[in-house]
């Protein structure tokens, strides 16, 4: 029998299975009816969009000029050898970004992904088949493998490498596979709370369970723009800068920084108002303020170190924008009391 609550059921339990080297099943409850299927469908987009993987985004080919070209001696054509390319599935080494690789094969051979490896580059399906040549056959070919995630046309790529290379879709993702299943759990005599049993399946790039957590991280990152809300006086008179972004802490005041008197006086009277201000400032900035002395100056960087916005960190153009109209938006405001 469902009881009358003031808040959601808070899940107690998880569990990691390991099914095999590349599956695993990450299992939670119990939830709310409903809580289930709202948390597992986004994660599940996540698994796909956010899990960082390894991809060929171009390749030069000797005596190769575009795509439908063809190579005296490989059995198969350039277009056909970029889709077998384009389905091994590599793994830079030592925590590298981009990497470009030269490959040399002459003579009669079946060129596999295993041929690939080397102290750079990991190819984690070895067996995968790329070309055969035969015994007149040179093939040699330089391969751009970079970091990244989702899935990037080779359109967008054009741009970033250079015109001799053919730009390759890049299919960074090395989730293959993300299920799940939503099962009813009976919490004291209520049978209809539930169970996720989540079911992720990769390429071999990265561990599932891997995944899973690059998927928790990228939600728990783009939540974060709402923390600001818990922030705010819900009773204040609601204006454009009342709710912003994480960003939000930047447009209260300086005396919520509890900086000593003399580093206040000093701040007041350059009339600097929001800490907003103090994280647009570099440090030459802060230094020439009028009667700052350098103890001044260190509990000032110390404290904006603490709050998370250390004097001197660039801002994005953007955010400095948005926090200048903010800041000035204010103060018109205050001016106009």
């Amino acid at each position: 029998m469902r009881k009358i609550t003031t808040s959601a059921y808070t899940p107690t339990e998880i569990k990691i299975e390991s099914v095999s080297a590349n599956v695993a099943r990450v299992i939670a409850y119990p939830f709310e009816a409903g809580y289930a299927v709202t948390l597992a469908h986004p994660l599940r987009r996540l698994l796909f969009t956010s899990t960082v993987g390894f991809a060929p985004t171009g390749v030069k080919i000797k005596g190769v000029s575009h795509e439908f070209d063809s190579l005296r001696g490989m059995l198969e054509d350039v277009a056909l050898f970029i889709i077998n390319l384009k389905n091994l599935r590599f793994k830079l080494k030592n925590d590298s970004h981009r990497e470009v690789i030269e490959y040399s094969f002459k003579g009669s051979k079946e060129i596999t992904g295993a041929d690939l490896c080397n102290d750079i580059v990991e190819v984690v399906n070895p067996d995968a088949y790329l070309a055969t040549l035969n015994d007149d056959a040179e093939l040699n070919f330089s391969l751009i493998i970079q970091k990244g995630i989702g899935y990037v046309s080779s359109e967008d790529l054009r741009s970033d490498i250079d015109d001799e290379y053919i730009a390759l879709d890049a299919f960074f993702t090395p989730v293959k596979k993300a299920v799940y299943d939503i099962e009813n759990v009976l919490v004291e005599d209520t049978p209809d709370f539930e169970k996720i049993v989540f079911t992720i399946t990769t390429d071999g790039q990265v561990k599932p369970l891997e995944a899973f957590k690059n998927a928790l991280e990228a939600m728990y990152q783009q939540m974060s723009v709402f923390k600001g809300v818990l922030d705010i006086d819900v009773d204040a008179p609601v204006t454009s800068a009342s709710v912003g972004s994480e960003y939000s802490r930047l447009l209260s005041s300086v005396e919520e920084l509890n900086l000593s008197a003399r580093s206040f006086n000093c701040i007041d009277k350059a009339e600097i108002r929001y800490i907003g201000e103090l994280a647009l400032m570099d440090e030459k900035e802060l230094s020439e303020l009028k009667n700052l002395g350098k103890k001044s100056l260190d509990e000032i960087k110390a404290v904006m170190e603490e709050i998370g916005y250390p004097v001197g960190v660039a801002l994005s153009k953007e955010v400095k924008e948005q926090l200048k109209n903010k800041i000035a938006e204010l103060k018109t405001q205050m001016s106009s009391i």
